[in-house]
């Protein structure tokens, strides 16, 4: 299958992602007639039964897991001069998957008026929820009652706006507050473990709203009510939360982490709340993910003088 393509944030450049596991995903969700096969037989084993995850999340913990890290450092390119702690201190795939960066790496935008981007990943954007045509597929839509489970919450948020972004293996993949907020406790929804590959979101554009997921509410000054939800996905069985309860969270603090595998996050903002950059929503109008790193600007309020 074709590899997805991204629009690196940084360099403005259109790059194909190198994708881990491609062969598994190729083999999975791709066209030919042994992929049909294959797809139909594992495709629903490894995502509604966890066990298959959580026993290849366990292996990745293992101590002999280790060997793997110098060789997906070279062939992904991975910059550990970021890293907190030196790429030999990990006793296990895992530990370098959860890794902790320098918080000079990361600089968050200022401004108590702009939200940032949560984590590294490739985002799409989209004004309002209703108005867009498919977020994969033209004509499949994205159920947010689904993703939701509150008809409440669905007609809050459904002339709202939204961001999808999807952490593939190669990113750090620890999650940030968007915004100055006070978090709600975050509440589970058990769900499947789909992938989130692109190829997979292609053939069932609602997995997004389907997976196991975590929803927080995020009470702010000058952007209402955010709702932060982590969606896990194959071999995704963990969500960590390691803010502290039932106090404010400062923009940029770290919200928790996924252990091994792809994941999402998405970010649903109240209607005319916010206003995204401008690259952001050219790239999404064309479909084109744009690869950001946590901490730049997502957008900026709409309403400051009614805060």
């Amino acid at each position: 299958m074709t590899a997805p393509r991204y629009l690196n944030r940084q360099t403005s450049q259109e790059m194909t992602e190198k994708v881990y596991g491609k062969f598994f995903i190729d083999l999975l969700y791709g066209t030919s007639w042994i992929s049909h096969l294959v797809s139909f037989i594992l495709v629903p084993l490894f995502s509604r039964v966890p066990f298959f995850s959580k026993l290849y999340g366990t292996l990745q913990k293992s101590r002999w897991s280790r060997r793997k890290i110098q060789p997906f450092i070279q062939k992904f390119h991975v910059d550990t001069s970021e890293f907190l702690e030196p790429p030999e201190s990990f006793q296990s795939f895992n530990d370098f998957f959860i890794r902790k960066l320098k918080s000079a790496c990361r600089p968050i935008a200022l401004g108590d008026h702009i939200a940032v981007l949560p984590a590294d990943g490739r985002y799409l954007v989209y004004e309002n929820i209703h108005a867009a045509d498919g977020f994969f597929v033209k004509g499949q839509k994205f159920c947010l009652e689904t993703l939701l489970c509150s008809p409440t919450l669905a007609q809050k948020y459904g002339d709202g706006s939204m961001v999808i972004a999807r952490l593939a293996p190669v990113d750090y993949h620890r999650f940030h507050f968007p915004v100055s907020c006070t978090p709600s406790i975050p509440e589970p929804i058990p769900g499947k473990l789909y992938s989130v590959n692109p190829a997979a979101l292609k053939k069932h554009a609602n997995i997004l709203a389907e997976n196991k997921r975590v929803i927080t509410h995020l009470d702010t000054q000058y952007f209402g009510t955010v709702l932060f939800i982590e969606v896990g996905a194959t071999y995704v069985g963990s969500i960590h939360q390691t803010f502290p309860l039932h106090q404010p969270c400062a923009k940029g603090l770290e919200k928790g982490y996924f252990s091994f595998g792809g994941s999402s996050l998405i970010l649903l903002f109240e209607p005319l709340r916010i206003q995204f950059d401008t690259d952001l929503l050219d790239a999404s109008s064309r479909r084109l993910e744009v690869l950001g790193q946590m901490g730049q600007s997502l957008g900026r309020a709409l309403q400051i003088g009614q805060a």
